[in-house]
């Protein structure tokens, strides 16, 4: 056994792999376990425990025993907590990188900068704990007084996706935990060990029994619905695909929950001629190939201007060919897609591209052998109506089209019911300003791949979602606004 190895195995074996309701660890009430595979090698990692619809209830009723006294805490008790889970991160940044590769399999590189990611968004919400307003005002006539208050809106349900496993969790529950609401969580089936440790770690930085109580299962349906019907959650926040958003969204009518969603995309990626091409390389990079292209806010259809296509698609397919490919912890640039289903989708997705009249410039094709790998594709003469340009890719695929007149490639960018994020290169101020008012997304990259930072609002408009997380208003998602009015005299 290398010295490798025993690592990776020391460190799955540290993660609790039980329920983790009312402050405390246990086996689902009915005993079942599932399988957590290594993506990089279509190999069990280890079992979690597997909750059903009694254990759903019991975390229920945790997070409802646990409100009142939660919410009655000083908001620099819940800062000074959160504070305490940021140190936490920040020191075990290498154990937790690793066990995020291992599970969902990004490269070790980016899996560190998902830890410093996630950490922020606990730092940020501590900071935002103690600055939750109300407010004082005379009514119109003059004879009472308002008094607005932010109250937290009480037990909440917070589901969170595979692909990255660390910051989606962080990112719901540091404003939960900033406003004083408790939670349950329910991370993904197939990366469920990060959210685990996390819990562990929080429990450490001095989070109270019932305030956070997680989840594990592989009948999501099963442990969901019974919660949104039930009478307890208050709130849901979800991040994950627009079908199961949409489920939701029924589900949450009967109790008449306040609801966050932060659904699927189809991102957009626009290179004007007076673009400076190697800022929109650079950006393309980041876009398409941050965690594998497995991001909501992954690029996914290109528009490049024909006057700068073939030298930018040269470009793009000579920087994709560079890189390498394998297990994330071998020091590759592009790690396995998270399942077998993921990679036969991409497979399909360029099959019929292909078939459509596209060419490939560079990859095509999976790797054989164990695990899910895909090469970095580039492609250009892609077809309008192919596939690519309407599902959402979830792989490193770069899709490219060409225009030539300003309005056309607006109109191009927004026939879609996504509508999450756009990146547009451009050096003309006026441009950026005019095209920037005119894309339908609720973010917007300017000369700029990433947009995700926990100072900001992210979030989406259409069928990418409702709310918004991160930066000031991502605390209001999780309070309540009420006032008092009373008279003078």
């Amino acid at each position: 056994m290398s010295a490798g190895t025993e690592q990776e195995r020391a460190v799955v074996a540290a993660v609790p792999d039980g329920l983790f309701i009312g402050g405390e660890w246990r086996p689902a009430a009915a005993g079942g376990v599932f399988s957590v595979e290594d993506p990089s090698l279509a190999r069990e990692l280890r079992t979690v425990a597997d909750a059903d619809a009694d254990d759903a209830a019991a975390a229920a009723a945790a997070a409802a025993d646990a409100q009142e006294s939660w919410a009655a805490t000083a908001p620099r008790e819940r800062s000074e907590i959160l504070r305490r889970g940021y140190e936490l991160l920040i020191e075990r940044r290498e154990e937790l990188a690793l066990l995020m590769t291992l599970e969902m399999g990004k490269p070790l590189a980016e899996a560190r900068g998902e830890v410093m990611y996630a950490a922020e968004f606990f730092r940020w919400f501590a900071e935002e704990a103690v600055r939750i307003e109300g407010g004082y005002q005379a009514s119109p006539d003059g004879k009472d007084r308002f008094v607005v208050m932010k109250r937290p809106v009480g037990p909440v349900l917070l589901i969170t996706p595979w692909n990255f496993p660390l910051a989606m969790g962080t990112r719901k529950i540091g404003p939960a935990i900033a406003a004083g609401c408790t939670m349950i969580i329910k991370p993904a089936e197939q990366t469920p060990l990060s959210m685990l440790k996390l819990a562990e770690i929080l429990t450490e930085a001095g989070l109270p029994a019932g305030v956070l109580n997680v989840l594990t299962t592989s009948r999501p349906g099963e442990v969901v619905e019974p919660l949104m019907r039930g009478g307890v959650i208050r709130k849901l926040s979800f991040t994950g695909s627009t079908a199961v958003g949409r489920l939701l969204i029924e589900q949450s009518a009967e109790q008449v929950l306040r609801v966050s969603l932060e659904l699927g995309g189809n991102a957009p990626f626009i290179v004007f001629d007076d673009a400076d091409l190697d800022k929109a390389v650079e950006g393309a990079m980041a876009a398409k190939m941050r965690n594998i292209g497995e991001a909501c806010t992954a690029a996914n259809r290109m528009y490049v201007h024909a006057s700068v296509a073939d030298e930018f698609a040269e470009r793009l397919a000579a920087r994709m060919d560079a890189l390498t490919v394998g297990r994330g912890t071998d020091g590759a640039d592009v790690g396995p897609l998270i399942d077998e289903a993921g990679r036969t989708k991409v497979d399909e997705l360029v099959a019929d591209a292909v078939q459509g009249g596209a060419k490939v410039l560079t990859g095509g094709r999976h790797a054989e052998g164990e695990g899910y790998f895909y090469a970095p594709t580039v492609m250009t003469g892609v077809s309008p109506d192919s596939a690519l340009m309407s599902q959402e890719i979830f792989g490193p695929v770069a899709p490219i089209l060409t225009f030539i007149d300003e309005d056309e490639v607006i109109a191009a960018a927004n026939d879609t019911e996504y509508g999450l994020v756009s990146y547009l290169f451009t050096e003309n101020l006026h441009r950026a300003f005019r095209v920037s008012e005119k894309l339908d997304t609720g973010m917007i990259g300017l000369n700029k791949g990433v947009v995700s930072n926990p100072a900001a609002p992210f979030g989406g408009v259409k069928a990418s979602g409702l709310g918004r997380e991160g930066g000031r208003v991502g605390i209001d998602e999780f309070l309540e606004t009420r006032y008092l009015a009373m008279p003078l005299g």
